[in-house]
């Protein structure tokens, strides 16, 4: 990655090309890459023999690599996501996909660059989805430079074959040198080019699978390619995940949800002498006695406000009979504290 200081051609109009290497391995890190150069030295740059670098052999890409980083008419940046992290992304609650994680690097290395204060004029980018919602997307984030999105931009354009190069030199790099977390001493490094298909990659898989832990952290857990694999492990049920099948409406939308939805039943008048039963609560609610003593509350979706709900509570120790003050929002989300 560039260091030296901000040369004198980057205060003038420049162009960056951005690309990716290993979005479709099972092993290791996805690698984004730029390059960026003066827009005068756009006619130098497409005599340096710069290509798509998966045209290009493994020896020639280094070659290349090594040519650019001693251009002093060239600057480079690199966003390397550890599989540890795509797995996290890929496979939470909130699900943040592939293309996602892609648009979200390169809008990072375009703001680093600016950052940085290099004058960014025109930027070319391998299409990710759909390439003009994605030219709107870029173009939104940083209206004063002009986004060009294509198909086979690291064929296309000599900018970003450059920076195909530095994303995928870099990630050959990371995975040739990995340092595996895991140290138990049948850990193996024949592990191929990390893809589906590769037989040993698929064979390293099959070795190296764990029956509770599933795989080494450089395995991409959210990848089809993994799935098969799951149904032999041991199975694990989160405390977490019973307790949302407890609760009622579990299917509803987040954003038709109600207090109902979290346990509170509705208002019990005075002239009801009869105890609540709690049937319909969260499990939650009912091993906390956790019942609304005030009228329901009004719809939150045109409040600004938050409102405040009582309820009993039989807490433990000094704070025994000690009423609860909730405070629900629009999002629903409570927070409680003993009044």
């Amino acid at each position: 990655m560039s260091s030296a200081p901000l040369p004198k051609w980057a205060s003038k109009p420049c162009i960056m090309g951005i690309d990716e290497a290993g979005r479709g391995p099972v092993l290791g890190p996805m690698v984004y890459g730029c390059l960026y150069c003066a827009l005068s030295y756009q006619k130098t740059l497409a005599t340096l023999n710069f290509a798509d670098s998966k045209t290009l052999k493994e020896e020639k890409r280094e070659e290349l690599f090594e040519n650019l980083k001693a251009d002093d008419s060239i600057g480079w940046e690199i966003d390397v996501i550890d599989p540890r992290e795509l797995s996290a992304k890929m496979l939470k609650r909130t699900k943040i996909n592939l293309n996602e994680i892609s648009h979200n690097s390169a809008i990072g290395l375009v703001k680093r660059v600016l950052d940085m204060g290099v004058l960014l004029t025109e930027v070319y980018v391998d299409t990710v989805g759909d390439a003009e919602k994605y030219r709107i997307k870029l173009s939104e984030k940083f209206p004063g430079v002009k986004f060009v999105v294509a198909k086979k931009a690291d064929s296309l354009y000599p900018v970003v074959s450059g920076a195909s190069i530095v994303a995928k030199v870099t990630r050959d790099r990371a995975l040739r040198n990995w340092v595996l977390d895991e140290t138990a001493e049948n850990m193996q490094r024949n592990f191929g080019s990390g893809y589906p298909g590769d037989p040993e990659t698929k064979a390293w898989l099959d070795h190296h699978k764990h029956m509770v832990f599933g795989f080494p952290t450089i395995v991409r857990f959210s990848w089809g390619t993994c799935t098969p694999y799951f149904k032999d492990f041991v199975e694990v049920v989160w405390e977490s995940d019973k307790l949302d099948e407890d609760c009622p409406n579990n299917g509803r939308s987040k954003h038709q949800q109600k207090l109902s939805d979290l346990g509170f039943t509705g208002y019990k008048r005075k002239s009801e002498d009869i105890e609540s039963s709690g049937k319909g609560r969260c499990k939650f609610f009912q091993a906390r006695k956790l019942q609304l003593t005030e009228p329901e509350l009004p719809k939150l979706a045109h409040r600004t406000k938050p409102r405040r709900a009582r309820v009993k509570l039989d807490p433990p120790g000094p704070n025994r009979g000690a009423p609860l003050t909730i405070s629900a929002t629009r999002s629903v989300s409570i927070a409680g504290s003993y009044a």
